[in-house]
């Protein structure tokens, strides 16, 4: 499976100031695909992350398309975009994102119970296993830290085996050793058949990257290893 994005853009209108909009992302084109794990870089505010909501189907273009495969996401109604996003699309966004009426355990299992799917315990555990919190699975998000949590959205966002992996800096809040565990997962998934895009500022992400693209004012150039 294949997710590509045609010359998308994004403005946001102002309301003060010589111009009445800014593009966040300006004609951006971009191709993820099966077994492959692409990472974009760049300075805060340069729109990595409206690009990757966008790839995601959660922030509609401006201009320009998403295809999924051949799916156009932003031609169908929420509904049927929300549920091919669901079973195709794992996202792990930037923010704080676990519901504190859950434990970890029950978080990591939500996206299946949403659609009626069923996981066991024992596959949830391991996805826990995987990214270093299976013995915090009885706890709640407040009792967690800020590094506990983006590996509990880590761990969210791949227990639906998604065919896509959008990850927005899933090493922020990490100390050098989890984000090495972070990253050889990534690069495993990647490995196993998944496309994974990883938006960081890690310079050590590069080693584990085969395609580099660096984003400045919204606009997204392909750069090189350094």
């Amino acid at each position: 499976m294949e997710l590509r994005a045609e010359n998308v853009s994004r403005r946001f209108f102002r309301n003060s100031g010589q111009a009445n909009y800014f593009y966040a992302v300006k004609d951006a084109a971009l191709l993820l695909t099966s077994g492959s794990l692409t990472e974009i870089t760049g300075r805060s505010g340069s729109g990595k992350s409206t690009l990757l909501n966008i790839l995601a189907g959660l922030l509609e273009p401006t201009e320009g398309r998403v295809f999924l495969d051949r799916v156009d996401l932003y031609s169908m109604a929420d509904g049927p975009r929300s549920e091919l996003r669901s079973r195709c699309i794992g996202v792990v966004p930037q923010g704080q994102t676990g519901l504190h009426s859950l434990t970890v355990l029950e978080n990591v299992k939500l996206p299946c119970l949403l659609y009626g799917e069923k996981l066991s315990d024992a596959s949830a555990l391991e996805l826990l296993e995987k990214v270093g919190i299976a013995d915090l699975k009885d706890v709640y998000p407040n009792e967690l830290s800020g590094g506990e949590m983006r590996r509990l959205a880590i761990a969210r966002a791949l227990v639906k085996k998604p065919a896509i992996l959008l990850a927005d800096e899933p090493t922020g809040d990490l100390d050098d050793e989890n984000t090495q565990k972070i990253l050889r997962l990534l690069r495993q998934e990647a490995d196993e058949g998944t496309a994974v895009l990883l938006v960081t500022h890690e310079r050590e992400a590069a080693a584990y990257a085969d395609r580099l693209y660096r984003m400045d004012g919204g606009i997204l150039a392909e750069a090189s290893a350094q």
